[in-house]
């Protein structure tokens, strides 16, 4: 069977790329009896319609009998009650005869449970092999929901730029701009992509960035979570000024349970300009204790992060890989010779070149003067294969 409507549905669902979270980029095409397409759609921001309902709608609005037809899917379509009703139901009381679906939900919730319910209900139900290149797609794209519904925590990508010689910033700390605008723009389009930006205190003392989307429109801006065990954030920070668009967003500020304890008063300055505060787990009993990152990745998979874009310093990116935690880096590289500075992540000394962190190539692209990286983490890379 051609599976031209799958590749439109696909197309679809990368529409969704910076609206849906969290939930997943869906897209949907159906035709008619005769093959006919009468309707298209893809996931909607979060409570509003997902794929296969926006795609039942434009069929309706367009005077389309979709009676007999086939909804081509790229994710299984959900059987559970959630925020909106299950699609399930709504392809079978529309009269879908067959579905044609990419990928399973990762979801426990449906996981196969779709597919068995539109069987049950007389629908003819084909699920792509896991190899095929539409499933691969739609697994890619939702690559963040994957990561949150199997290991329960983000898909965390690790953002640097850097010269060719891999200095992040002067001794001086100045650090704006290595990269050109090509490159910070593409850096933006990924963190809108993301549902968190994750930086540390130390970015918000030395650069006090906004962190937000400026270089291109879109419609929600990702949340802030800042790495503070101490509870230090400046309420005078510009996380926390209000964004030009007013668009609103989230700014969280990360803590220990200790620290919070003895620092109410921190608490309260940075409730009172918007911020919400996090006291998790400490590495170890000390006072000086840093936050325990396991129990921060699996308290931003319980808060619903999908992807993790981070942008910090050399010391937390070197926390993060060396614990395990990063699974992607996206690097740009400037075409240019630093020789002393900060570095993109402070890993040694190393006894052994095996003691490194490998990385496997995705791609490597001009953007302008500069070089943009993708590299997954070795062992993380077959993460999309594994059951």
């Amino acid at each position: 069977m051609p599976l031209t409507h799958l590749h439109t549905a696909q197309g679809l669902a990368e529409q969704a790329l910076y609206l849906s979270n969290p939930n997943p980029r869906v897209g949907c095409v159906l035709t008619d009896a005769s093959g006919r397409v009468v309707g298209q759609g893809h996931t909607q921001a979060v409570g509003g319609p997902h794929a296969e309902v926006m795609a039942l709608r434009d069929a309706q609005t367009r005077g389309h009998d979709v009676r007999g037809g086939t909804a081509h899917v790229t994710l299984e379509p959900c059987s559970h009650h959630g925020r909106t009703p299950p699609c399930c139901d709504a392809l079978v009381a529309a009269g879908i005869a067959e579905v044609v679906i990419a990928t399973l939900d990762p979801n426990p919730l449906v996981a196969g449970q779709g597919a068995e319910r539109l069987r049950a209900a007389g629908v003819r139900v084909r699920v792509l092999p896991v190899s095929s290149p539409e499933s691969v797609a739609a697994r890619q794209l939702n690559i963040g929901f994957f990561s949150r519904m199997r290991r329960g925590r983000p898909w965390v990508r690790l953002k640097m730029a850097a010269s060719l010689d891999g200095i992040t910033a002067l001794p001086n700390g100045v650090s704006q701009w290595i990269t050109g605008e090509a490159a910070r723009a593409d850096g933006h389009a990924w963190r809108a992509r993301a549902c968190a930006v994750l930086t540390g205190i130390g970015t918000v003392r030395q650069d006090n960035p906004r962190l937000d989307v400026r270089a291109l429109s879109t419609p929600r801006q990702p949340e802030v979570f800042v790495v503070d065990s101490r509870f230090e954030t400046p309420p005078s920070a510009a996380l926390f000024r209000p964004l030009p668009d007013a668009q609103p967003r989230t700014v969280h500020i990360v803590g220990t349970h200790g620290q919070a304890q003895a620092h109410p008063e921190r608490l309260a300055a940075l409730t009172a300009v918007g911020a919400r505060t996090w006291a998790l787990q400490a590495e170890d009993p000390s006072p000086q204790a840093k936050l325990d990152l396991a129990d921060l990745m699996a308290a931003l998979g319980r808060h619903g992060v999908n992807e993790l874009h981070v942008e910090a310093g050399q010391a937390l990116n070197a926390s993060l890989l060396r614990g395990d935690w990063v699974d992607e880096c996206l690097i740009y590289l400037a075409p240019q010779l630093l020789g002393q500075g900060a570095g993109m992540a402070r890993l040694g000394p190393l006894s052994a070149i095996g003691d490194g962190v490998s990385l496997q190539w995705n791609s490597v692209d001009r953007l302008g003067p500069d070089l943009r990286v993708c590299a997954t983490v070795a062992h993380h890379a077959d993460f999309l294969q594994r059951d």
